[in-house]
């Protein structure tokens, strides 16, 4: 068991305060899977099998990531200049967008591994890492013509679930939630453009990407 822990806290804690722990006990809480749930992870939500060894694997497998975006009403640009609305729609353009910018940080930095190869074979030495982004929303409005600047404390929003299965057998290994805001850097206001809102993004996703190779690669470690 506690080899168990250790790959669990290099996996999913780096950064925290406190070491992560498995719960036990009668309180314990178990998903319908059979894993257990980490406290102290660095993700708000994880779970892991309390049973795995995460050393034997060192390839990976990238599964094709769900992109969800929450239903927002097409409205006109005359009635959100005088509305209240806090949630934006996005057009086919910018969620293919959104789709490609984060698909290419979480490659990149994937492939940056010192510990894991990326493969696209499954054997008995691979993980395949299983991704989604749930409930994304927008909080940018459409360009004001005429308005000015747009300044905005947060591009919007989403919750990323991650999963590592074995790869042969389709079991999953762990889980991880997290639901973060785009924000700029020290959550000061920005001015909102194509570019800075693009660049907000990558950084918002290479923040995600780095903490799961990196706990990727501590279990080597």
């Amino acid at each position: 068991m506690k080899k168990i822990l250790v790959i669990a806290g290099a996996l999913l804690s780096f950064g925290c305060a406190s070491e992560p722990s498995l719960q036990t006990g009668p309180d314990a809480e178990y998903t319908f899977d059979g894993l257990v749930r980490i406290d102290n992870a660095r993700f708000s939500q994880a779970w892991i099998d309390p049973d795995v060894d995460l050393k034997r694997y060192n390839k990976i497998m990238l599964a094709d990531a769900e992109f969800e975006f929450r239903a927002v009403k097409n409205t006109s640009r005359s009635t959100i200049s005088t509305s209240n609305a806090r949630e934006f729609y996005i057009s086919d353009a910018n969620k293919q967008k959104l789709i490609d910018t984060v698909t290419a940080v979480f490659a990149e930095e994937l492939q940056n591994s010192k510990s894991f190869t990326i493969t696209d074979t499954a054997d008995a030495e691979t993980l395949l890492i299983v991704g989604g982004l749930l409930d994304i929303v927008s909080r940018v409005p459409p360009d004001q013509i005429g308005a000015g600047g747009i300044y905005l404390s947060s591009l919007g929003e989403a919750t990323l679930v991650l999963e590592a299965k074995d790869a042969l057998s389709g079991e999953t290994l762990y889980r991880a939630v997290d639901r973060r805001r785009v924000e700029p850097v020290g959550r000061e206001m920005m001015q909102s453009n194509t570019v800075t809102n693009y660049a907000e993004v990558r950084r918002w996703a290479k923040r995600w990407a780095s903490r799961l190779r990196e706990g990727l690669d501590s279990i080597h470690e």
